[in-house]
């Protein structure tokens, strides 16, 4: 297992200066942890489930390619392991160099068997940021009444064809703008409020998320295919840069491979 290492001359997280982002399917990931330090790899090795486990295997290779390619590093497995990602006490992931937190905003997500992670420099970011990948898929109609303000449930409403669409959409917009907050679904997802705004830039359209305390998040949101993620964030940025182009969202297709060995040691 590889340690923790150097990675040269401090990396200039100011450099990545708009949101930036890295899409990861599962079959990217090595077989190997030399990626990864003792501490990262035996904390992954204690999940009991596969899922668990690979998913979070695929987030921290997912994070560490990011933070390579924003920062033009190599991504040799020392490199990436010298990029430490850990856990905050309140859950929210941050990067460690040289045993010392590094001044870099990141936000990490997974669904089906894909992952992303957004990044920006701390000085370019006015706070914290939140991404959130979720599938298009049906979303019952008590999902909606239990979990979105009147607002959002009429946004649903009001275009039955894009139904599932405009669901995932503002559930996702939910889970970014409450990684934000960081508190995660520990918070009253009524609590937030998504609406959709005509702006568009690219392939991406914004939003907004209102709290009950009065702030407001700006953000963006895209569909790939099978997938729509969305972005919110303190203050207002260009919609995440793909860092990768085209973005390997754009072919992604959803998996579970974890299903076919659920509890694998």
């Amino acid at each position: 297992m590889a340690p923790s290492s150097e990675v040269g001359a401090p990396p200039n997280f100011d450099a990545i200066s708009v949101p930036s982002y890295h899409a990861a399917g599962m079959d990217e990931l090595p077989e190997h942890d030399d990626w990864l330090t003792g501490p990262e790899a035996r904390r992954l090795q204690g999940f009991a489930y596969t899922k668990r486990r690979e998913e979070a295997r695929l987030g921290r290779w997912t994070a560490k390619q990011t933070l390579a390619r924003a920062l033009h590093l190599d991504d040799d497995a020392a490199t990436l392991a010298a990029l430490v990602i850990r856990n905050a006490a309140d859950g929210a992931p941050e990067v460690v160099v040289d045993g010392r937190l590094a001044p870099v905003h990141i936000s990490m997500t997974d669904r089906a068997d894909w992952a992303v992670c957004v990044a920006i420099g701390a000085g370019r970011s006015g706070g914290a940021i939140g991404c959130d990948l979720e599938l298009v898929e049906p979303r019952s109609d008590r999902f909606v009444a239990d979990w979105f303000t009147p607002a959002e449930r009429d946004l649903v409403a009001a275009d039955p064809g894009d139904r599932d669409l405009v669901a995932n959409l503002v559930w996702s917009a939910k889970e970014s703008a409450l990684k934000v907050l960081r508190t995660g679904l520990r918070r009253d997802t009524r609590s937030v409020e998504v609406s959709l705004r005509d702006e568009a830039a690219g392939r991406w359209s914004a939003l907004c998320v209102s709290t009950v305390e009065g702030e407001r998040f700006q953000g963006w949101w895209c569909r790939f295919g099978d997938f729509v993620l969305t972005f919110a964030s303190i203050a207002a940025t260009p919609p995440p840069a793909s860092l990768v182009d085209p973005s390997p969202l754009g072919a992604a297709r959803p998996s579970h491979r974890w299903m076919t060995d659920p509890h694998r040691s």
